[in-house]
């Protein structure tokens, strides 16, 4: 059994047709039929069904098309491994990050990563807390920035860079709009608007409001960042939100005040998987990371 033989299958198979399969791979149709043939001689199965000059999958084609692509995914992955520890400035790093940091601390540390080691390529992932975790503990992603940092478990090791305060945002016309900082407890009679149930900074602003003496009343939830501060921004009710996502905030229609009581932080970190060491190129930028929130606090 040889790659080609599984590449050939795999594009015939995704694209039921022989012919625009062999387009695709710029190779002879005659060459790939033949390739597939030997395929499924070795294997002693059909692994399509031949209906004049319609092609299905025949259902252990099925089975052997899944993890054939699994397949194909671990032989690139290793290669791509061993291509960046020959030289790591060329390899490619999968960083994952929520909505969250993705208005200044992202793109702050890209762009300087980016200045010192031009070379180096990276693929970009948003997803939720848990979505995120997740990939890193499956290798879809080789390390994340989250914020609040979670616990270090047995699949991943958590590194804490910063704590930041988290701050209310109010509308423009908010009656303590114009105070320099407020009690979280002179908020128990507002409207909230929050992320909805399952989000981190849900679960931070409640606990937050609890802490306070009151429970909070969420009158509308916003999954993205822009949502919720334009939700605020029409009046529809307060937020409580890290003060990285206010960085550039050029809107006039809502207001930014510190808590003073009680103190509402979260840690901003990054995890990386404990079941794999780091490849050469994303130990690269995992340094760089940490020396960068050095010298940033």
């Amino acid at each position: 059994m040889e790659l080609r033989q599984l590449r050939y299958f795999i594009e015939v198979a995704e694209r039921e047709h022989f012919t625009q399969a062999a387009e695709h791979l710029h190779v002879a149709q005659s060459a790939i039929s033949l390739q597939i043939s030997k395929l499924e001689d070795e294997l002693g199965v059909a692994l399509f069904d031949r209906i004049g000059r319609n092609i299905k999958l025949t259902p252990i084609g099925k089975t052997f098309l899944i993890h054939s692509k699994a397949a194909i995914k671990a032989i690139d992955y290793a290669k791509e491994k061993v291509d960046e520890y020959l030289d790591p400035e060329f390899g490619t790093v999968k960083i994952g990050y929520p909505t969250s940091l993705a208005n200044h601390l992202l793109p702050t540390v890209i762009s300087a990563f980016k200045t010192k080691h031009p070379k180096i390529s990276y693929h970009l992932r948003q997803g939720s807390y848990a979505s995120l975790i997740e990939s890193v503990k499956s290798g879809e992603l080789d390390l994340a920035f989250l914020g609040p940092v979670p616990e270090s478990t047995a699949d991943i090791e958590a590194h804490v860079l910063f704590s930041e305060n988290i701050s209310v945002l109010v509308p423009a016309n908010h009656p303590a709009s114009d105070k320099k900082s407020l009690s979280l407890s002179d908020l128990k009679h507002d409207d909230f608007v929050l992320y909805p149930n399952g989000y981190v900074l849900r679960q931070i602003a409640v606990d937050a409001c609890k802490e306070a003496g009151f429970e909070p009343n969420v009158s509308a939830e916003g999954e993205d960042m822009d949502a919720i501060k334009g939700l605020v921004s029409a009046g529809i009710g307060v937020s409580l939100l890290p003060n990285g996502t206010f960085y550039d905030r050029t809107s006039s229609l809502t207001v930014q005040i510190p808590i003073d009581t009680p103190e509402v932080q979260r840690t901003v970190g990054i995890i990386t998987p404990k079941n794999r060491s780091l490849a050469p190129t994303e130990k690269i930028f995992f340094q760089f990371v940490k020396e960068f929130f050095d010298w940033e606090f």
